[in-house]
């Protein structure tokens, strides 16, 4: 499939990571992962990617900050990715926090994950 979109998974979880990725690759989505935010950062130099999978707790730079720098990139394309948040402290944050780090949807783990292919579809059509 030429058109096949290309998914950035951030998540310090294997067992997440992996789960997550099985379910996206059943529907024909491209995906890479990283580990933490600076391999994400890491990864955009060379890449470019349809949509972020963004978790929120991770090492070294966690999924706010790593939002804010990938929407700082000079380069317009890949400041405007999508990004959805995964996270199992959405209480630590407000929806005006997410939108204000410049996340566009998020998801609560445990994921429901109709609702992660649901949204990954919305956002990457």
């Amino acid at each position: 499939m030429a058109n096949t979109k290309k998914v950035l998974i951030a998540e310090d979880s294997s067992v997440i990571q992996n789960l997550t990725k099985k379910i996206l690759m059943m529907q024909n989505y491209s995906i890479h992962s990283a580990k933490n935010g600076e391999q994400v950062l890491k990864a955009l130099e060379s890449e470019s990617f349809d949509i972020i999978l963004m978790d929120i707790n991770m090492p070294k730079m966690d999924g706010m900050e790593c939002t804010r720098a990938i929407r700082a990139l000079d380069d317009k394309e890949k400041s405007a990715i999508p990004i959805i948040a995964i996270t199992g402290n959405a209480k630590n944050y407000s929806i005006e926090d997410f939108k204000e780090a410049g996340i566009n949807e998020y998801l609560q783990k445990p994921l429901n994950f109709d609702q992660l292919v649901e949204t990954v579809k919305k956002l990457t059509n």
